[in-house]
C-alpha cells in the first residue's frame, strides 16, 4: 500500500513537472516575441528620430526666408498625407490601435478613417 502512494507522487510530480516545463516554454515564447516587439520599435524609433531631424532641417530656411502668416486655417492635406504614409508603411493611424504595426493586413478603421478624411 505504501508503494503505490510513492508512486501515485512520484506520477503527480512528474505531472507537475511536465505542466511547469510547458508554461516555461510559453513564457520563453513570450520573451523571445516582446524582444523581437521591443527591437522593432526600437528601429522605428530610430528611423523617425531621423526622418524628424530632416524634416526640422529642411524646415528651418524656409522659415528664415518666409515669414509666418497667421491665418485660422489649418492645411490638414500635408497631415493626413503623412498619416496615408505611415499606414502604407505598414502601421496604424486609427484612434483604436494607433502606432502599432499592422503586420500586412488591412485594418478597416483605419481605412475608413482615411476614406473620411479625403472626401
Amino acid at each position: 500500500m505504501k508503494e503505490r502512494n510513492f508512486l501515485d507522487r512520484i506520477m503527480e510530480f512528474e505531472q507537475q513537472l511536465e505542466s511547469t516545463h510547458k508554461q516555461f516554454r510559453e513564457l520563453i515564447g513570450f520573451v523571445a516575441q516582446m524582444t523581437e516587439e521591443n527591437h522593432s520599435l526600437q528601429l522605428e524609433n530610430h528611423h523617425l528620430r531621423k526622418r524628424l531631424e530632416e524634416i526640422d532641417e529642411q524646415a528651418k530656411p524656409s522659415n528664415k526666408k518666409q515669414p509666418k502668416k497667421k491665418t485660422g486655417k489649418v492645411d490638414v492635406g500635408e497631415g493626413v498625407d503623412n498619416l496615408a504614409r505611415l499606414y502604407n508603411e505598414g502601421f496604424h493611424v486609427c484612434n483604436v490601435h494607433y502606432g502599432s504595426s499592422r503586420k500586412g493586413e488591412d485594418c478597416l478603421f483605419c481605412l475608413s478613417f482615411l476614406n473620411k478624411q479625403n472626401v
